[in-house]
């Protein structure tokens, strides 16, 4: 049939996070929703990012502690990596989620149609139906970037998403790109076995970091043999009979048997209709202004489509944003400098807040303090080393927490509330922090830079 049996309150285009997350707040106000997916409801994070990355990285942690288990007293023999079993476990654990998702949306009477959409001026056409709404909401995400004239074939030279279906542990790998995608992959195979290589054009990894974080995480992976090539360029690759040749822009050149592309990932904006329909696109990305709408009254934009933060929780909070915007409950507009960011890595880097060179960009006047985790007791019972650094505003609130350790991003949600209730330091080193915990050294900075330091050398 022609017409979708609408209008709907919201139609959307997209069932990735920033997608089902309106769809699911939108249907709880009592709107009428129809939710549009080409492929699987939950899109990039639950299929081919977040969560399947993250199960590898817990599988990773398995192997270090196996071979490390005699530094805690327990004997125990490292015999490999079992690579079916490794996506298997990876494997439940995403169809779970999927499957938990696909029952939310069902409860709550969402409609969902498989499908490629695209935006016409009504709603959204899949092939000859059209599925009418009242608003509309894009939530296309992304896929893999590359860089001009570097082809991907899927079996030398791979993104991440050929790298989640990996049949082997290499035995050598390239990563080009030292963000988060970079740096989560390649602590992953250094951990199973593989020699590892980090390429990456800026002079540190992690480059939105604060410096200190970066560094300590370069001097982490250097101990865990990661190599690292940083502030040098990408110049070519060959395909051998064994592997790739890469060639870096100081004539240096790296064997391996693979080439992961990790350059970062690029909004999915073309061949939907969108410019068509007047929808303002800068650099691949759609425009939108502070709750999301586009240049288009009634067509909201979500999630990766959009030059926002490119994490899943940002995509939940834009389409839950967006979902009260249209329900007429007047929403806050997010900062984004208080949403959370976490590199899974070993160790992991965390923060939230500013660095300190937005920090001074923007004017403030900063006190810094750094607690290392050698003073810390779980830290060195998990036997991880790293640092939080906290920047102030003088005489004001806590401008960033900026943390690297292993598993130290649970700690990022005080963090989160440090910063986005403004908290001074003061304030929060009157709170009693858990011994032994890793929270306390969020606590001890705290105490340190209220002037009354703990378990700190001066």
């Amino acid at each position: 049939m022609a017409d979708g049996s609408g209008p709907y309150d919201i139609v959307v285009l997209g069932g990735g996070s920033g997608g089902y997350a309106c769809a699911l707040r939108a249907a709880e106000l009592g709107k009428t929703v129809a939710l549009i997916e080409k492929d699987k409801i939950g899109g990039t994070c639950l299929h081919r990012g977040c969560i399947p990355t993250k199960a590898l990285l817990h599988s990773a942690e398995v192997a270090d502690e196996t071979r490390e288990s005699a530094t805690y007293g327990v004997r125990a023999r490292f015999e490999g990596i079992d690579v079916p079993a490794v996506h298997a476990f990876k494997d439940k654990i995403v169809t779970r989620a999927w499957k938990g998702v696909q029952g939310l949306l069902k409860s709550k009477n969402v409609t969902i149609i498989e499908g490629e959409g695209r935006l016409v001026s009504n709603g959204v056409a899949v092939g000859d139906t059209v599925y009418e709404g009242r608003n509309i909401v894009l939530a296309t995400g992304s896929a893999p970037k590359s860089l001009p004239g570097l082809e991907i074939d899927g079996e030398r030279i791979i993104t991440s998403e050929h790298a989640l279906k990996l049949d082997r542990v290499p035995a050598s790998v390239v990563v080009l790109g030292g963000g988060v995608i970079g740096v989560e992959f390649a602590s992953v195979w250094r951990s199973f076995g593989a020699e590892v290589t980090i390429v990456e054009g800026l002079p540190h990894l992690l480059p939105l970091e604060e410096e200190s974080s970066s560094k300590l995480l370069e001097r982490a992976f250097r101990r865990r043999g990661i190599k690292q090539e940083l502030g040098v360029f990408f110049e070519g690759v060959k395909i051998t009979d064994n592997g790739v040749v890469v060639t870096l822009a100081n004539g240096k050149t790296l064997d391996a048997e693979l080439l992961l592309v990790a350059v970062g990932r690029g909004a999915v904006s073309t061949g939907m209709g969108l410019e068509e329909a007047g929808v303002a696109i800068e650099r691949g990305t759609v425009t939108v202004n502070e709750f999301c709408q586009t240049s288009v009254p009634g067509v909201y934009a979500v999630g990766d489509l959009i030059p926002t933060l490119q994490l899943a929780h940002a995509g939940f909070a834009e389409g839950i944003l967006v979902a009260e915007h249209i329900a007429g409950l007047n929403p806050v507009p997010i900062d984004y400098d208080g949403v959370p960011r976490i590199t899974y890595s070993d160790p992991e880097v965390a923060s939230v807040g500013i660095t300190a060179v937005q920090a001074k960009e923007r004017g403030h006047e900063i006190v810094e303090f750094t607690y290392d985790l050698a003073g810390n007791p779980k830290s060195q019972i998990l036997q991880t080393q790293g640092a939080v650094k906290i920047i102030t505003a003088k005489d004001g609130p806590v401008l960033g927490v900026h943390m690297v350790g292993r598993r130290i991003g649970e700690l990022v949600t005080e963090g989160q509330l440090i910063y986005n209730w403004e908290a001074l330091p003061a304030e929060v080193a009157q709170l009693i922090h858990a011994h032994p915990t890793q929270s306390e050294a969020i606590g001890e900075a705290m105490l340190a830079m209220a002037g009354k330091p703990l378990h700190v050398h001066n």
